[in-house]
């Protein structure tokens, strides 16, 4: 009888823990407005400094639809078509965003961010201490099965480039909000993959913290 007690406290203990996270709804994103695109080019650069400071809903939204938006429903294809390009249009690159209140992952047509796990991983998304001070950090995972037909150094290959091109666009708008950022590729991906319970066929790409520029 004791084991069985157990056994149910720990289901209610794991239900609560899993319902404890809601989805982010996020605001329509802002199209319009922002520095010409030769000003942000100019301005565009690599920061190590962040303040704790949280990103405002409107420019969380902002940035990650400029990131990897839809920015052309299509009818023909279901999931429209993105603010950057991708290789057969495959679309495997998924971004997930490490906040202070937990992890999520970005699902740009519904314009939303869906709970993963209720607890803040930000100091695992690099070995460099400012990590855990941006407000934001992006996770860049290539998901392998949707590149169909493609051996694997085409997925290396084609994920690190799509990769590249959605996280300059991470920088053009940083660089047209004055916002700091950086991309990283000095992570223990095994230590993150753990902590993210990613998939066999899910591989970390790199990640990029964001935020305001600290002192």
């Amino acid at each position: 009888m004791k084991k069985i007690l157990f056994a149910l406290s720990l289901v209610l203990l794991c239900s609560n823990t899993s319902f404890s996270q809601k989805a982010i709804k996020l605001l329509k994103p802002q199209t319009n407005g922002g520095k010409p695109l030769m000003q942000v080019l100019n301005n565009r650069k690599s920061s190590r400094v962040f303040s704790k400071k949280k990103l405002p809903p409107q420019m969380l939204s902002n940035l990650l639809w400029a990131a990897f938006g839809v920015n052309r429903p299509l009818k023909k294809v279901k999931t429209g078509k993105r603010t950057a390009p991708s290789a057969f249009n495959w679309q495997e690159i998924d971004i997930y965003v490490a906040l202070a209140e937990g992890l999520y992952l970005y699902d740009a047509k519904a314009n939303i961010l869906k709970p993963v796990l209720a607890k803040d991983i930000r100091a695992a998304s690099g070995r460099q201490k400012f990590t855990q001070i941006a407000p934001v950090n992006l996770i860049f995972v290539a998901n392998l099965a949707k590149m169909r037909k493609a051996d694997k150094k085409s997925k290396d290959f084609y994920s690190a480039i799509d990769t590249g091109f959605i996280s300059q666009n991470v920088y053009l708008f940083c660089a047209s909000e004055n916002l700091s950022t950086v991309v990283l590729g000095y992570v223990d991906k095994t230590v993150l993959r753990e902590k993210m319970a990613l998939k066999a066929n899910q591989k970390i790409i790199v990640t990029q913290p964001v935020g305001f520029p600290g002192k």
